[in-house]
């Protein structure tokens, strides 16, 4: 075997093991018994250790050496860049760092689904501080390595060339224009009649009807699956893709819009080229790319008129209720697109969501480069809220800085994926639309021109070129975010 072969064969081995830890947290997340938590814990932090010792093993360094000397194809390269873009990756991290970090991470995450119900920020932060700690030392070692600061370090994970500078200056400039964009939208609003879900939308008839609307989006039920969660989520792999939701019996709406997102996550994994199975140039581009699919599900798609018509329909039927105005089409748009203010990022409507993550993504930011302690966040947290929304969380913790999952495990510089993701997403529909006509595809229920884009531009390309090349490529520029500040001008003015 050639060395390139050899590297091959091994990152097939890791991506074995990676598929096993993947459904064993989906496990934990949809069917666990609580009292599975610490054995699963540890088997859990076992495998990554395993994981880890693999992805570090001596002879890589030579293979690689070798590797970058044989002549090989386009394709070839840039496998053999992603493969060793993910060594480098693993080697910065010692063995006993990434043990110390499952353990934590599980622990914290686990009990964190009972505290924040029970507001219990004292009971929380005794563990957070661990994986804050934690992530901290990663951080630094990371950075140090690198060259970078400690949470480009950590954002670099997610987002490959990404860095806080660029952030900064993006962000800034969506604050300068989302305030004013979203009182104007409250205010056109202002007189708009809404007719609420009422009465009980039972768990059973929702999850049927989430499973009509991913057919519709032409999700393959013999390579995944959905269930329920605390926490919605993708997870598995692109030959068994898991969603979960979570179902309320007074509101079908969120549910089934998550459903919509989740779906898109999925499409891009099922979507991912076969060729390149279990290798890492056969993985998502980046979290920011991941995110852009969701978000084009559910913004440029699930949230138009066009698809709101057969989601009037299909809930019609799930809930027996032809006659209920709920269910009209202009009721249920109104609905999708109604503005608010409110406490909770995952029930955030598409205007009020850049908010929610530019705070997060500042709080983390000073946090893991220690501008601020983990004890700081509640505080910063509410000034933040009032700041942005209006909205204070003193004292409400499980609507404030506990509500989400993803600091739980010390996944610092996760959060600008989800607006990286939607500006993605509006530059994708600006370019779609100029070779087809994206709201006939939609109403006439075969997307498949659509899905044809995206696979031909996004999921068939997996991590064969840099996120900026991808996006060039598809659209023509790299990152402009001038196209979803005109989406959402269009949509809500």
């Amino acid at each position: 075997m050639s060395h390139y072969d050899q590297l091959i064969a091994h990152y097939q081995t890791i991506h074995h093991f990676n598929h096993a830890q993947a459904m064993l947290g989906w496990d934990a997340a949809a069917n666990m018994p609580a009292g599975g938590s610490e054995a699963r814990s540890n088997a859990m932090a076992e495998l990554s250790v395993h994981v880890h010792r693999l992805s570090t093993q001596p002879q890589l360094e030579d293979w690689f050496g070798h590797a970058e000397q044989a002549p090989l194809t386009t394709e070839q390269q840039a496998s053999l860049r992603e493969m060793k873009r993910q060594w480098q990756q693993a080697t910065l991290v010692p063995e006993k760092l990434v043990q110390a970090q499952s353990i934590a991470g599980s622990k914290c995450e686990h009990t964190w689904r009972t505290q924040r119900q029970e507001n219990d920020w004292k009971g929380f932060e005794k563990n957070w501080k661990e994986v804050v700690a934690l992530s901290r030392e990663e951080a630094k070692i990371r950075g140090e390595a690198l060259g970078l600061t400690a949470y480009d370090a950590m954002l670099d994970k997610f987002e490959p060339g990404t860095t806080t500078s660029s952030l900064d200056m993006l962000f800034t400039d969506v604050k300068t224009w989302l305030p004013e964009l979203i009182e104007k939208a409250l205010e056109k609003q202002r007189s708009d009649s809404i007719i609420l879900p009422s009465g009980t939308f039972s768990t059973d008839r929702q999850k049927a009807l989430g499973l009509e609307v991913m057919k519709l989006l032409q999700f393959d039920f013999n390579h995944g699956r959905l269930d329920q969660s605390v926490h919605p989520f993708c997870g598995g792999v692109p030959s068994d893709v898991r969603i979960t939701t979570r179902y309320d019996e007074k509101d079908f709406v969120q549910a089934l819009m998550g459903i919509v997102h989740e779906t898109g996550h999925a499409r891009y994994e099922q979507g991912l080229p076969k060729a390149f199975s279990g290798l890492p140039v056969g993985e998502a581009r980046s979290m920011g790319i991941h995110e852009s699919q969701s978000l084009f599900f559910e913004m440029q798609v699930g949230r138009s008129k066009s698809f709101i018509s057969h989601l009037s329909r299909l809930s019609m039927d799930a809930f027996n209720a032809h006659q209920d105005p709920v269910f009209a089409e202009e009721n249920l748009y109104k609905i999708y697109t109604q503005v608010e203010k409110g406490f909770i990022r995952v029930d955030a409507d598409e205007l009020t969501y850049p908010a929610h993550v530019i705070l997060r993504y500042e709080i983390e930011r000073d946090l893991i480069n220690g501008v601020i302690e983990h004890t700081d966040v509640p505080d910063i947290w509410d000034e933040k809220m009032k700041a942005s929304l209006g909205l204070s969380t003193q004292d409400n913790y499980k609507n404030g800085c506990m509500q989400d999952i993803h600091w739980t495990d010390g996944a610092f510089g996760y959060f600008p994926s989800y607006t990286l993701g939607a500006m993605y997403a509006a530059q994708y529909k600006a370019s779609m639309v100029k070779s087809l006509d994206l709201e006939v595809a939609i109403e006439s229920g075969d997307l498949s021109p659509i899905f044809q884009w995206l696979n031909d531009n996004i999921w068939s390309q997996a991590s064969l070129h840099s996120t900026d090349e991808l996006v060039k490529r598809a659209t023509g520029e790299t990152l402009n975010a001038a196209h979803f500040r005109k989406h959402l001008e269009g949509r809500y003015l």
